[in-house]
């Protein structure tokens, strides 16, 4: 019995905390073993220089493996050695055609809903083609609604007087 107790007093233990690398800034942030996804997320981002790609998610990576994605509400865990945490940003998916942009998981002030953020494109031409479209159709309504109410009272007369 005491060298059963032994062995296990004997077993390297993990450390109390997790280490995160950060893609974009290439700094190591620790945090508490529990910690969701989403917490750890937000604040990689709020210590992020301005103009530096967003992080959209955490994964475990290891060299020959797939990596393991965690969502927002996961609980950030250690895969034994050789595995890595680190953030996923908004440049690698920059090869990414599927929309506009992707969307990033970020935790709302509040801290009790997350919020979905667009990444947008560019101000392009037929977006301001059609923003100028629907101000001339607007003016032309309003001259068309403008005429007809100063030809209203002869209207009325009219159609009185063939009563």
């Amino acid at each position: 019995m005491a060298d059963g107790e032994s062995s296990k007093a004997n077993l390297p233990l993990p450390p109390p905390f997790l280490e995160v690398t950060c893609r974009s800034s290439g700094k190591k942030t620790r945090y508490a073993a529990g910690t969701k996804s989403s917490f750890a997320v937000n604040l990689i981002n709020r210590k992020l220089d301005l103009g530096s790609p967003l992080a959209l998610h955490i994964e475990a990576v290891k060299e020959g493996e797939e990596p393991v994605n965690f969502g927002p509400d996961a609980v950030l865990v250690d895969y034994g050695t050789g595995w890595k945490l680190q953030t996923v940003t908004e440049v690698d998916y920059a090869g990414v055609t599927k929309g506009e942009g992707i969307p990033a998981q970020i935790e709302s002030s509040g801290g009790t809903h997350p919020t979905k953020r667009v990444s947008k494109p560019g101000i392009s031409s037929l977006y301001i083609a059609k923003i100028l479209l629907a101000f001339i159709l607007m003016f032309m309504l309003g001259a068309i609604l403008t005429i007809a109410l100063e030809n209203l009272p002869r209207l009325i007369l009219f159609i009185n007087s063939s009563m």
